[in-house]
């Protein structure tokens, strides 16, 4: 069913770069992330949807804002960008064989992504950053 948005609160919102009474989650995947982020030691800075990177759509050539799930930042100085996704929305949609609505959606869906995505890593890049795809088996689930 529709996960419902719900309020994160750190255990240390001194390491919350951002307004740490307002971290709001969307997923219970997302919400596990926060609470690594939050309780990982070599982790000194962490934000959630404070980062947007501006990218053009393929399906309407339209430019849109990406909110990025998460920022952190390591012990060592490191600043990576993470957005966590389903496994099954990295890849693209198998072809069941007819143009069914499911299989447009999905491609839809998939081909925005891609175009986040790309935008993300050159955000990255410019910056000497790393952008990074957490799905359900980084997550260990």
């Amino acid at each position: 069913g529709m996960f419902h948005k719900r309020l994160y609160k750190p255990l240390h919102p001194e390491k919350y770069a951002g307004d740490p009474t307002n971290v709001i989650m969307r997923s219970s995947w997302e919400t596990m992330f926060a609470s690594w982020c939050d309780k990982n030691p070599a982790i000194i800075k962490w934000s959630s949807e404070e980062t947007i990177i501006p990218y053009r759509c393929p399906t309407d050539d339209r430019i849109h804002r990406y909110f990025v799930d998460f920022k952190i930042t390591t012990k060592n100085g490191k600043t990576y960008l993470v957005e966590v996704k389903p496994k099954k929305q990295t890849v693209p949609p198998v072809y069941p064989g007819k143009q069914t609505k499911r299989y447009i959606a999905e491609s839809m869906t998939y081909i925005k992504n891609e175009a986040k995505w790309k935008a993300a890593r050159e955000y990255c890049k410019d910056r000497g950053w790393e952008f990074k795809i957490i799905t359900e088996q980084e997550l260990g689930l």
